[in-house]
């Protein structure tokens, strides 16, 4: 413990034997009741806050060193302040489980109900009946758990969709996610929650790709796509978003993320092997496309497949509908 970057700090040099090895374990952070078993006292702790040489996070709780503090000093010290069995959960537990790219403003933490815990500037306590699993060097509830936490803030299904994409790619399991919510009836969202976690389960993998697999395939009666096919073109392995087999049509949906300048060489590359090696031609769609004109780009589909041998007929999913 003692060759951590943070051992040099003034505060922990002056450290040793468990006290050390506490404040390291901890990211240099402490409560006045460690403080005083350590043999600094409370009023020196309030001093040297005020001399700005240690930062007071929360009540009771600082970090041992001047200068600002990082995110997972205030994470940490929010456990701390928390108490026993608290664990980062919601957003803070959806970063720390890389679900997420950034924290939010605030720390979330989750405590047992019978605990109460004073409100803090920057702190959102949760309590529940049922405390979830949660573990980790930074202590924290699983991916599952956060996801559906944050899923009652969610403002459009778009977002609800890009979050549990986010939470697959991180790590979290679709068929735990469906087991743990038929133990939580109450929950907000359960049936469109329901309907997405399956649909990421079959391969969907963004906002966009849900999109289309609603407003374009589901809604105008079209055939459905196999998802996320891996295959090997002329020597590289590729992934294609959409593959209709049997009908030598391909359609790629190109996110803003992976895309920012429309098609790069690397897909221009592809859809010319694809084409030279099954002969499949290659739609691309973004979210434009998708988004607000749904209907131009199944009567796009629609030609295509035809022209692969389809016999059947695009549904019109409205009275102005263009599809056929």
């Amino acid at each position: 413990m003692a060759s951590s970057p943070l051992a040099s700090l003034p505060a922990l040099r002056a450290l040793s034997g468990t006290a050390l090895d506490i404040a390291l374990r901890q990211d240099a952070v402490a409560t006045t009741a460690q403080l005083e078993s350590w043999g600094l006292t409370q009023e020196l702790a309030s001093r040297r806050a005020r001399d700005g040489e240690w930062q007071r996070v929360f009540r009771g709780v600082f970090v041992l060193q001047s200068g600002a503090s990082s995110w997972r000093q205030q994470a940490r010290a929010a456990l701390l302040y928390a108490g026993r069995d608290a664990a980062l959960s919601h957003r803070s537990a959806a970063f720390v489980r890389d679900v997420l790219p950034t924290p939010g403003p605030e720390i979330h933490v989750t405590v047992p109900h019978a605990r109460t815990v004073s409100r803090q500037p920057g702190l959102v306590v949760h309590r529940t009946r049922h405390m979830p699993w949660a573990g980790g060097v930074l202590r924290a509830v699983d991916e599952e758990e956060a996801v559906l936490g944050l899923v009652s803030g969610a403002a459009t299904e778009d977002e609800l969709v890009g979050l549990v994409c986010d939470a697959v790619r991180g790590g979290a399991r679709p068929d735990v996610l469906a087991l743990r919510m038929e133990r939580r009836p109450w929950l907000r969202h359960r049936a469109l929650l329901a309907a997405v976690v399956g649909a990421v389960a079959e391969g969907i993998e963004s906002p966009l790709e849900h999109r289309y697999r609603r407003d374009v395939e589901g809604a105008h009666g079209l055939p459905r796509a196999v998802a996320q096919r891996r295959e090997q073109v002329d020597g590289r392995w590729i992934r294609a978003d959409r593959v209709y087999d049997g009908f030598g049509v391909r359609v790629e949906l190109d996110g803003q993320l992976a895309h920012p300048f429309g098609a790069t060489d690397n897909d221009v590359w592809r859809d010319n092997g694809a084409l030279l090696t099954s002969g499949d031609i290659t739609l691309r769609y973004r979210w434009r496309h998708v988004a607000v004109t749904p209907c131009e780009v199944a009567r796009q589909v629609t030609v295509a497949l035809r022209a692969g041998g389809w016999r059947g007929t695009p549904r019109p999913c409205g009275a102005r509908c263009s599809a056929s």
